[in-house]
């Protein structure tokens, strides 16, 4: 009985991240998404700090950093981001991040002005995979997969980010809610996020090997 009234209560936000913008199943799902990567071309995309995203094979493969390889063409807000990608090993670290007020001149920039949706699953409730980094607690412990494909899911309503991972929720919050201190530097500075900004993907060093398939985004729509 616990376990179910714990679903009932995380329904509605399942709800809108998945009937807003995020149902997936059946021919229609391509219905509205449009790719930011493909796997065929890095138009638009722009490189920042030591380390590279390699083209390879169709995918998009971290090597070195810690680097951001990010979306310049645009500021995204009020949509969903769609993002497959899978691990070459259980300690692989990367990150997908949102909420970039100005194209980042360095890494660190993202990091201390934007959120970092982590992708790693060896850290803690604060910093693991579906988290803003260092910054809510997961809701739902989901570790990414190995060798197989993940898809992230992120939903960026006005000042609320909603995150899941293949299908369940693990970050619901909204500006202005309450996180914890910074305790160090490699944690982002505290402090509220735009409602629009550039998106990217975190190299975030070696030895990881995190695969990217495809990025794609898709306008907001109502939920029932």
């Amino acid at each position: 009985m616990i376990a179910r009234a714990r679903i009932l209560l995380l329904l509605p936000a399942l709800a809108l991240l998945w009937g807003g913008c995020c149902h997936t199943t059946g021919p229609a799902a391509e219905t509205g998404w449009r790719p930011l990567f493909d796997g065929t071309s890095l138009d638009g995309w722009k490189m920042t700090g030591p380390g590279e995203l390699k083209l390879e094979q169709g995918e998009l493969v971290t090597h070195g950093g810690m680097g951001l390889l990010w979306y310049s063409k645009e500021k995204l807000g009020d949509c969903g981001v769609r993002i497959r990608f899978q691990l070459s090993a259980k300690d692989d670290n990367s990150g997908v991040f949102i909420r970039i007020p100005e194209p980042p001149s360095d890494p660190w920039y993202a990091v201390n002005h934007g959120y970092e949706v982590q992708i790693a699953n060896t850290g803690d409730d604060r910093h693991r995979t579906g988290c803003l980094y260092s910054l809510t607690t997961a809701r739902n412990k989901v570790d990414a997969r190995i060798h197989e494909w993940s898809t992230m899911l992120i939903r960026l309503e006005g000042p609320r980010t909603v995150v899941s991972l293949d299908g369940q929720l693990i970050t619901d919050y909204t500006e202005g809610e309450p996180v914890p201190p910074k305790k160090n530097d490699t944690e982002p500075d505290r402090g509220l996020r735009p409602n629009r900004g550039y998106i990217g993907l975190q190299n975030h060093g070696e030895p990881a090997r995190v695969h990217f398939q495809n990025v794609s985004v898709r306008p907001l729509t109502k939920s029932r």
